[in-house]
């Protein structure tokens, strides 16, 4: 009698700043099977997606790095977790791929070395400076471990039926058609306190705030639903105006001493009007 293989179920590879992984109970809640496709322009680490698991998906980001990376899991695993396989754990090998210029690199160690960057720099923050270099710090012993090969496995199979779209979230959003389900967790636009909110090499800004209303505002009028996360605060009245607004706590990772660590409160905000789908 063979023995029983036992399946892994996919998990978010990566760490990022602002990921949903706690909210994610709430935040499946508006999702049914009875969609079409899921479709997620900010990307990130995709969370959702992955716990979703959708029959067919569309997920995009701003940051080329991470869609190439998507794109090399997806593709090429095995040249991925060779090149990963030769990575050991450590400051000194840390700073060393920090400052390697990428350009030299193949796309499968591109793809390796965006993600031991990732699960070993501080607090899976994504930032560049103003030449577009990434340079974050090491994140010390407690940063994590790479992913195994099954976890990426499992990764590249949810991946095999999504499509990948490298740019501004306005081109992700012009792909829906109706019977999509669309979630969107933009990066925090927040005036009077100090957020995180560079994942890419551009930052979000008030006029990108607009910009994404007005895309709510046309997917809403083609009947197309949609759910946004932001942090609860002014700048999130533009997004929730003649939306339903839900109000949920979210702990916070990230701030440069720990006891800045506190729960925040984020909204939900949809246009799906009926209870929860089964």
């Amino acid at each position: 009698m063979k023995a029983e293989i036992k399946k892994i179920e996919a998990q978010p590879f990566l760490r990022w700043a602002g990921s949903k992984k706690k909210i994610l109970p709430q935040l499946s809640e508006y999702h049914g099977k009875d969609y079409k496709r899921y479709v997620e322009p900010f990307v990130g680490s995709a969370s959702l997606f992955f716990k979703l698991n959708p029959k067919r998906a569309i997920l995009g980001d701003i940051n080329k790095d991470l869609i190439s990376t998507y794109r090399e899991i997806k593709y090429r695993l095995p040249g991925v977790s060779r090149e990963l396989g030769k990575l050991k754990k450590g400051k000194r090998r840390y700073y060393q791929l920090r400052k390697l210029d990428e350009a030299i690199l193949t796309p499968a160690q591109r793809a390796a070395r965006f993600i031991y960057l990732n699960r070993f720099c501080f607090n899976g923050l994504y930032r560049t400076n103003m030449k577009g270099l990434f340079n974050v710090p090491y994140g010390g012993k407690k940063a994590g471990n790479i992913p195994s090969n099954d976890a990426l496995s499992s990764c590249a199979k949810a991946l095999k039926k999504v499509r990948l779209v490298s740019g501004d979230f306005a081109k992700t959003i012009e792909c829906v058609k109706s019977g999509d389900f669309v979630y969107m967790d933009p990066p925090f636009f927040v005036e009077d306190r100090r957020v995180f909110k560079e994942y890419s090499g551009s930052i979000f800004q008030k006029s990108d705030l607009t910009r994404l209303k007005k895309w709510m505002d046309k997917l809403n009028k083609r009947k197309i639903d949609f759910v946004v996360s932001y942090a609860k605060c002014k700048e999130a009245e533009i997004l929730g105006e003649g939306y339903i607004k839900k109000t949920v706590k979210v702990r916070r990772s990230i701030a440069g001493f720990s006891d800045k660590r506190r729960h925040s409160k984020e909204y939900i905000i949809t246009n799906i009007r009926r209870s929860l789908r089964q």
